[in-house]
């Protein structure tokens, strides 16, 4: 099978002959890996079963000086991390108005036109393009994370005309890439803290549900399958994506939830990505005690199909290198019985 056929397979709840992984390795790691095992050997095995594609707009960023950069909304980051998402300094609407505000263009002419070449080169690939900061943290960036919070409770009206404008932003961009024959839209968005969503459920279910499904179902007229970024606990909505046609959820923390149990609970309705944590796994276990769980997440996750398995989020400098080999190993499902 293709990679794209592996990945289509378990997204429609079949098993194949591998179980997928999703798998980013940037330059630190891959320096780190090559100068440890001696080469780049072990990196050059690494394949790419999701393919991202399309134009980053609007999370194109313009440098302000060597810590900050503006993004297409306007918004000023403190990018105290390089490659971090950072910080937001300097939240737009002070007030619970739209007044004086407008949003960035969403017909840009040329923006799609390097997409099909791009798909060209990626034949074998199962291709996504990605909208981030999707409705919630799109709110909190433009209007401040507590203002926005406070605004669901105390100005209603002035966040769902917010939201409402975000998601007619989203819908059009959505159109534009839906044009092509990717396979797939990821959103990212995240409502979860380490116990229960930020908002709970009942405001998550007046404010983002509605829009979120509205998206959705743009993309399933069109034929494309949805992907989901969520951190955090979020498993009291799990049945209302799963109403809303979701496809796939990333990155099913284990920290945070049990990824075994969603699975059995939940797992004939919904395909999985993820499930190593990067959180505790990752960075602490010992590399036998790593491959273990990986081995065990591939046979009880991924029977039925239904899983690609991935680290949870970025693979950062706390991780040792040893774990980083054990991991790639037992996704190419070379580590021996």
């Amino acid at each position: 099978m293709s990679l794209r056929a592996e990945v289509k397979a378990a997204v429609t709840h079949q098993e194949s002959e591998r179980c997928p992984y999703d798998l980013s390795l940037d330059t630190a790691i891959r320096k780190r890996l090559t100068a440890f095992t001696g080469g780049a050997e072990i990196v050059g095995r690494v394949e790419q079963y999701l393919q991202p594609v399309g134009p980053a707009y609007p999370e194109t960023n313009e440098r302000v000086d060597a810590s900050r950069y503006k993004d297409a909304f306007g918004v000023v980051w403190e990018e105290s991390v390089p490659g971090e998402i950072g910080m937001a300094t300097n939240p737009l609407l002070t007030e619970p108005t739209l007044e004086g505000y407008t949003f960035p263009p969403t017909r840009i002419p040329g923006l799609f036109d390097e997409l099909p070449q791009q798909l060209e080169r990626h034949p074998g690939h199962y291709t996504l393009w990605s909208l981030g900061f999707s409705l919630y943290e799109r709110a909190w960036s433009l209007r401040g994370m507590e203002a926005f919070l406070m605004d669901m409770a105390t100005s209603p009206g002035f966040a769902h005309a917010l939201l409402e404008r975000i998601c007619e932003f989203n819908l059009d961009l959505i159109a534009q890439a839906c044009e092509h024959p990717i396979d797939c839209v990821r959103f990212g968005d995240d409502w979860g803290a380490q116990h229960g969503l930020i908002m709970g459920p009942h405001l998550w279910r007046e404010f983002i549900k509605p829009r979120l499904a509205r998206m959705i179902d743009l993309c399933h007229s069109h034929g494309k399958t949805v992907f989901l970024h969520s951190d955090g606990d979020i498993r009291a909505i799990i049945p209302d994506l799963i109403e809303m046609g979701l496809d796939i959820l990333n990155p099913v923390q284990p920290d945070v939830m049990d990824i075994y149990e969603i699975k059995r609970e939940f797992g004939k309705d919904l395909a999985f990505l993820g499930g190593v944590s990067v959180q505790q796994l990752l960075p602490n276990a010992s590399p036998e005690a790593l491959r273990c769980e990986i081995r065990r997440l591939i046979r009880e996750v991924g029977a039925g199909g239904g899983f690609i398995i991935a680290p949870t989020h970025t693979l950062g400098p706390n991780i040792p290198v040893e774990n980083l080999v054990a991991m790639i190993e037992e996704f190419l499902q070379e580590g021996g019985v």
